[in-house]
C-alpha cells in the first residue's frame, strides 16, 4: 500500500505570468474535452499547465472514473505529432492524484515528448478484473489507451510504471497482455501473489477498503487457479521482450526507522525475490534492485523511478 503524505505551499500572490498560465490550463480543460460517452472522457479540470483531470466513461467499470494526464510542452501547437505514454499506476489507499502529489513528475517531462497517464485503480489499487464486476485491468489496458489514440494523437508506444499495488498492475498488465507495453517498472510491488504471507496481504488492502476479500479473486485456496492467473510470477515467461525494471527493500534490517513502512516492506521482500528468480529462470532479462533496508514509502520510489528512468525512456525513445 502507498504511504500518503501531505505536501504544502506557501502563496505570496498571484503574479499574471501565473494567472495567464492558470488561464491556459482553464482553457485546456475546455478544449480537450470530448462529449460523454461510453468510452469518451469529459475535461473536469486542469491542476497544471499541462496537466488535466479527465473523467472517462467506462464500461468495464460501468462508471465514470478518472485520469489524471500530463500533455507534452507543444502538445497543443505541434497538431501533427503524436506522443508515446508513460503510465504510472498509483498504490493502495491513494488515487490517481498521487504521482503529482509525491513527485515532481510534471517538471521533470517538461520537455520531453510524450504523454504521463495517472489512471484510477479504485481504493484499493489493485488494477485487476475484479471477481464483483469491476475491471480496471481492461479500464486501464484498453479503454485509457484507445481514449489517448483517438483524443490526443497518444502512438502505440507505452510504457508502464507503479508503486506497491500499482508495481503489481505495471507487470501483471505487461505478461497478461505481452507486447503491449515496451517496458514496465516496479517499484516495491506485489509480483508473486501466491508467495508465503501475501494472499493475507492482499486480502488486508481490500478488507480495509470495507469490501469482501473474496470480491477480488475469490479464496486463495479455494481459487488457487484464478490467483495464479493474476500472479505476474506465474506469467513470468509472457515478459521475454519487454524491458523489465524491480525494485524491493528488506525492510526492518536497517531500514527507514518507521516501523509499518519497513514491516511491510520486509513482508513483500520474498515475492520480489521470488518473482525476480522466476525471470532468471526462464532467461527474461530484468534489472532489479533489491536493496538492504528501505521502507513502503515515496521516500523510496522517487528514487528509483529515477534510477529506472534510463531504461523507461530508451523503451518509449525519448531523451533521458
Amino acid at each position: 500500500m502507498s504511504h500518503r503524505t501531505t505536501g504544502f505551499t506557501g502563496v505570496t500572490g498571484v503574479s499574471r505570468r501565473t494567472a495567464a498560465r492558470a488561464a491556459a490550463a482553464a482553457g485546456l480543460a475546455v478544449l480537450f474535452g470530448a462529449a460523454t460517452g461510453t468510452g469518451r472522457a469529459r475535461a473536469t479540470s486542469a491542476p497544471g499547465p499541462r496537466t488535466l483531470d479527465l473523467t472517462v466513461s467506462s464500461a468495464a467499470l460501468g462508471r465514470g472514473a478518472p485520469v489524471r494526464l500530463i500533455l507534452p510542452s507543444g502538445f497543443a501547437t505541434d497538431t501533427g505529432k503524436t506522443y508515446p505514454v508513460l503510465y504510472l499506476l498509483h498504490g493502495a489507499h491513494d488515487d490517481y492524484t498521487s504521482w503529482t502529489r509525491e513527485t515532481d513528475i510534471e517538471a521533470f517531462t517538461e520537455g520531453r515528448d510524450l504523454i504521463v497517464a495517472m489512471p484510477d485503480a479504485g481504493p484499493t489499487g489493485i488494477p485487476s478484473v475484479w471477481r464483483d464486476g469491476q475491471d480496471y485491468e481492461t479500464f486501464q489496458v484498453e479503454e485509457v489507451p484507445a481514449l489517448l489514440a483517438r483524443e490526443y494523437r497518444a502512438s502505440g508506444v507505452r510504457a508502464v510504471a507503479g508503486v506497491s499495488t500499482g508495481g503489481y498492475g505495471a507487470m501483471a498488465h505487461a505478461a497478461r497482455h505481452p507486447g503491449t507495453f515496451t517496458a514496465a517498472a516496479s517499484y516495491s510491488g506485489v509480483l508473486d501473489t501466491t508467495a508465503p504471507g501475501v494472499p493475507a496481504i492482499v486480502d488486508a488492502i481490500v478488507a480495509r477498503e470495507g469490501l469482501s476479500p473474496a470480491s477480488l479473486w475469490g479464496n486463495p485456496l479455494l481459487n488457487l487457479l484464478t490467483w495464479r492467473d493474476f500472479n505476474p510470477r506465474a506469467r513470468a515467461a509472457a515478459l521475454r521482450g519487454t524491458a523489465l525494471y524491480v525494485s524491493q527493500g528488506s525492510g526492518l534490517a536497517g531500514g527507514s526507522g518507521d516501523p509499518l513502512p519497513e514491516a511491510l516492506e520486509s513482508a513483500l521482500w520474498p515475492s520480489a525475490r521470488g518473482f525476480t528468480a522466476e525471470l532468471a529462470r526462464q532467461g527474461v532479462p530484468v534489472t532489479a534492485h533489491l536493496y538492504a533496508g528501505g521502507g513502503h514509502s515515496w521516500a523510496y520510489w522517487k528514487r528509483e523511478f529515477t534510477t529506472s528512468w534510463p531504461m523507461l525512456a530508451g523503451a518509449l525513445g525519448v531523451p533521458e
